[in-house]
C-alpha cells in the first residue's frame, strides 16, 4: 500500500509492534491534534497541552509491545493523555513539592529496566537541549517545569512580563521538540537495541 496514512488503527498497531518507526509516525500526524485539544480544555495551556500530547506519544512507544490491534488505539491515547492531564493539573495544584514533576507522569507506567533507561534517555535528550538555549529561557523552562512556578510567579520572581514568561517557555518548549525530533532516531535505535537484547 503506497498510501500508508490511510492504513487502519489496527494494521498500525501491528507494525508498530514491530518497532516500525513509520507506523508511529503516522498515529503521532493522526492523533496528534486531537489529542492536543482534549488536553487543553483539561489544561488551558497550549504548552502544557503540547507537552502532555508528547508524553503520550512517548508512553506509546514505550509501551507498543503490549498493545493489542484487537482495540482502538484512540481510546488507548485518550486514556493515557486524560491521565497526564489530570495529574499534571494536581501536580501545578502541588507544584512546590514537586521536584520533577515533568517526568513524574511518565514514571506512573515505568514497569520495566528497559522502560527506565528510555526514561533516562529522554532526560538525557532534554538536557541536551537546555543547554543550548538562552540563559533565560533556560532559567525560565526550570522555574515552570521543576520548581513548579507559575506564569505569574515567575515573572514576579525574574522582574519580566508575563508575555515575556510566556514566550521564553514556549521558546523553550520548541527548542526540545526540535532537539527531541533531531534525536529522536536515535532514541528508537536504542529502544530497539535494549529490547533485542
Amino acid at each position: 500500500m503506497n498510501d500508508n496514512s490511510a492504513l487502519p488503527d489496527s494494521d498500525l498497531v501491528i507494525r508498530l509492534r514491530n518497532g516500525e518507526e513509520v507506523a508511529f509516525k503516522i498515529i503521532f500526524d493522526r492523533w496528534f491534534k486531537k489529542l492536543y485539544y482534549f488536553s487543553f480544555r483539561y489544561l488551558k495551556s497550549k504548552e502544557e497541552a503540547e507537552e502532555m500530547v508528547q508524553e503520550t506519544m512517548l508512553q506509546l512507544w514505550v509501551t507498543r509491545e503490549k498493545l493489542d490491534e484487537r482495540y482502538p488505539v484512540s481510546s488507548y491515547l485518550y486514556t493515557i493523555v486524560k491521565r497526564l492531564s489530570l495529574n499534571r493539573l494536581k501536580q501545578i495544584a502541588s507544584s512546590k513539592s514537586a521536584a520533577e514533576h515533568h517526568f513524574v507522569n511518565l514514571k506512573v507506567t515505568v514497569n520495566t529496566t528497559e522502560d527506565a533507561l528510555s526514561l533516562s534517555e529522554l532526560k538525557r535528550i532534554t538536557a541536551e537541549a537546555l543547554a543550548l538555549m538562552p540563559e533565560k529561557q533556560q532559567q525560565v523552562y526550570r522555574m515552570s517545569r521543576n520548581e513548579g512556578l507559575s506564569l505569574d510567579e515567575i515573572a514576579f520572581s525574574l522582574g519580566i512580563l508575563k508575555n515575556t514568561v510566556k514566550k521564553h517557555l514556549s521558546e523553550a518548549l520548541k527548542m526540545i521538540r526540535i532537539h527531541f525530533a533531531s534525536r529522536y532516531y536515535l532514541l528508537v535505535v536504542s529502544l530497539v537495541s535494549i529490547i533485542n537484547k
